[in-house]
């Protein structure tokens, strides 16, 4: 063994090796660090109510008007065979309220048939003509053109997957095509012939729900404003005689919605020997509670937006939908998406399809504004800011952009939270001692409470089928 240490080389060093040093010495350390934090604009910006009872109820004027939405598919073997969700077709106006809804809506599904339609010119349906179908978009858009005053095909609206036309007419035999609709990309469109509607209805049933459904529209001519909220009747007149002064009331939604709290909980496990002894510089339960409520935040704004039953994506009215023209948002296309709404406060968007809406300025030569924001500058349309929110998902290169006017006041959108929880650590989120183990761990109930709320449709919108892969 000597004549093996003997064997080793001799170092002279006129100095201590750093090797030798660094056991005596101390290191500076940094924090846990998470790099799924993001900025979480959508907390951030959007106005909170306090909720008492768990739960908040939304009381509105009495609606009459029947409220179209989505039709929605399914692919249940996973064959990329889609066909419609039957119940779903109870979103087209004429095929709400029917008898034996259920069966009638699965044999009217059936009926359906797929057909492709090329980009191109020609017409898919041709102004001055009788409708015989109803058009449901699978995949692809539509465009609809009318005769303007001055143009002769002035662009009227764009429609998408899940978005419907050609059910007017299913009433009434007089009625025809006012614009031409054309597609602007390849498109996937089930068609279903008022023939096939009549036949799953039987005759009589389908004379029957027809007349009754005349009869709403008529009733609705003469009793609903223009956003389908029974009238309030009244008489405006020059004071140069006297006029008999109608009498009214205001009907109030029967069934007003109640959004319920939802609860985010967590239970962290500390060993006791973690906590006594390894807590220094840091104080590890501290930490690990810190990080879990970054954790817990970043699944809130995560269900604020895609949540099925209370998210902004999925309560999104149908009349509230847009879609993009070309495919990359234009100025056109948030032109459009702020129109559709009075005081639109915040836009939010994905990174992506903020840079996609900048190069399409870039092209234009056109410039966004920039305001001020919590004293930073952000990028902002008609001086409305832009925020990311990367919670906002894209799914094959696309994505949607949200629109949102915002607060109580103002019959927005808002927060939902419940303040004053026992052991809260911030607004609506409490960590809560829950014992220690025959094992020495120690137990901590993490809860978040929280929801989102639309007062009235017309508060949020969505401009979907964003492109953010084109350049």
């Amino acid at each position: 063994m000597a004549q093996e240490n003997d064997k080793l080389p001799i170092v002279h060093r006129g100095s201590l090796p750093r090797e030798q040093a660094r056991p005596l010495t101390t290191t500076h350390k940094t924090r846990p660090q998470m790099e799924g934090i993001s900025s979480r604009n959508l907390i951030k910006y959007l106005p909170w109510v306090n909720v008492t009872g768990g739960f908040y109820r939304v009381n509105r004027r009495q609606i009459i008007e029947i409220i179209p939405g989505k039709v929605t598919f399914l692919d249940e073997e996973g064959k990329g065979q889609p066909r419609i969700f039957g119940p779903s077709l109870a979103q087209i106006p004429f095929l709400s309220r029917i008898k034996d809804e259920a069966a009638v809506l699965e044999k009217i599904a059936a009926a359906a048939k797929k057909i492709t339609i090329k980009k191109g010119p020609k017409p898919i349906t041709r102004k001055g003509l009788k409708p015989d179908a109803i058009y449901i978009i699978l995949s692809g858009k539509v465009s609809f053109y009318e005769s303007g005053v001055y143009n002769e095909g002035d662009h009227i609206a764009i429609m998408g997957p899940g978005h419907y036309f050609g059910d007017f007419g299913i009433h009434d035999s007089t009625l025809k095509y006012n614009y031409d609709s054309i597609a602007t990309t390849d498109v996937i469109l089930f068609k279903i012939g008022y023939a096939a509607i009549k036949s799953a209805m039987t005759i009589a049933g389908y004379n029957k729900h027809s007349k009754d459904h005349k009869e709403h529209l008529k009733n609705l001519e003469k009793g609903a404003n223009r956003k389908g909220e029974s009238i309030i009747k009244h008489h405006s007149y020059l004071h140069d005689a006297e006029h008999d002064i109608p009498s009214t009331f205001v009907a109030y939604d029967a069934k007003p919605r109640e959004y319920e709290l939802n609860a985010a909980q967590s239970i962290l496990r500390v060993h006791t020997k973690v906590a006594d002894l390894y807590n220094s510089p840091f104080n590890q339960t501290e930490e690990q509670v810190r990080l879990t409520i970054e954790e817990l935040r970043e699944a809130q704004e995560w269900d604020m937006v895609n949540n099925p039953e209370f998210g902004l994506l999925h309560n999104v009215d149908y009349r509230q939908r847009i879609h993009t023209k070309t495919g990359p948002p234009t100025p056109d296309d948030m032109d459009e998406l702020l129109s559709k709404r009075r005081k639109t406060k915040y836009i939010f968007a994905h990174a992506k399809a903020i840079a996609a809406f900048t190069r399409e300025c870039t092209k234009r030569g056109i410039y966004p504004d920039t305001i001020e924001l919590d004293g930073r500058q952000v990028i902002a349309w008609r001086g409305c800011p832009i925020l990311t929110c990367n919670k906002i998902p894209i799914e094959k290169g696309l994505t949607s952009i949200i629109a949102l006017r915002t607060g109580e006041d103002d019959q927005g959108v808002v927060g939902l939270y419940q303040m004053g929880l026992p052991e809260e650590v911030e607004p609506s989120l409490s960590v809560r001692f829950m014992g220690i183990d025959d094992k020495a761990v120690i137990s901590y109930l993490l809860t978040n409470y929280f929801s989102v709320a639309v007062l009235v449709p017309d508060a949020l919108g969505v401009l979907e089928s964003v492109e953010v892969g084109v350049h």
